[in-house]
C-alpha cells in the first residue's frame, strides 16, 4: 500500500489534476498509479507532464531514453520505475529482453546506446559533478551539446520520479521487476 494516498481514479483526483490525467489517459490507454499518485499536486503533475512531453521532443530517440531510464531506476533502486520503463521499454519502444537486462546494469549491445548509459550513469554516481574524461567520452561517441544536455536532464527527471515512487511507496502496476541495485 502506498504510503501517500493515490486517488482511485481520475474522478477522485483534485479537480486541477483531471484534464491532465485525461490526457495521460488519451496517450497511454490508462492512468498509472504513480500519475495519479503526483495528481495530489496539480503543480506538480503539470510540470512532470510539460518536462516530460518537451523531452519527448528532444534529439535522444525513445529507445535511447527508455534505456536511460531503465538504468537509472536499476541505479536509484526504484522497482516502480524500473517496471514501468522496463515495460515501456519492451512495448513501445521495441527493445527485447535481453537489450532491457543489459540496460539495468548501464550496458547496451548498441555502443552508441552504452556510451548515453555509462554517461547518465556517471551523472548520477557523482551527482552531476562529471569529469572532463566523462564529457569527451560521451562527445566522442558521437554527442553533441543538446544530446548531452538531454541526457542529463533525462537523469534528473527519471531520478525525480524514482525518488517520488520510492518515498510514496507506490503500488506496481506493470510487470514486476527487482531491482539489484547497480550503485
Amino acid at each position: 500500500m502506498s504510503r501517500i494516498s493515490t486517488p482511485p481514479a481520475v474522478e477522485s483526483a483534485p479537480a486541477a489534476a483531471r484534464p491532465l490525467l485525461e490526457a495521460v489517459k488519451a496517450k497511454l490507454g490508462v492512468v498509472p498509479n504513480f500519475y495519479r499518485l503526483v495528481a495530489n499536486s496539480p503543480a506538480s503533475l503539470e510540470g512532470l507532464i510539460g518536462l516530460s512531453g518537451a523531452l519527448a521532443k528532444g534529439a535522444l530517440d525513445a529507445r535511447t531514453r527508455e534505456r536511460i531510464a531503465v538504468a537509472v531506476a536499476e541505479f536509484n533502486g526504484c522497482g516502480y520505475c524500473l517496471s514501468a520503463h522496463a515495460y515501456i521499454g519492451k512495448t513501445l519502444a521495441k527493445l527485447d529482453d535481453a537489450e532491457i537486462d543489459a540496460n539495468r546494469d548501464g550496458r547496451s549491445s548498441d555502443p552508441k546506446a552504452e556510451a548515453a548509459l555509462r554517461f547518465a550513469l556517471e551523472v548520477a554516481r557523482k551527482r552531476g559533478h562529471a569529469s572532463d574524461a566523462d564529457l569527451e567520452a560521451i562527445r566522442a561517441a558521437g554527442f553533441g551539446e543538446g544530446e548531452i544536455i538531454e541526457i542529463i536532464f533525462h537523469v534528473g527527471l527519471d531520478t525525480l520520479t524514482n525518488y517520488v515512487n520510492e518515498v510514496a511507496d507506490t503500488l506496481i502496476d506493470f510487470p514486476v521487476l527487482e531491482t539489484r541495485l547497480v550503485a
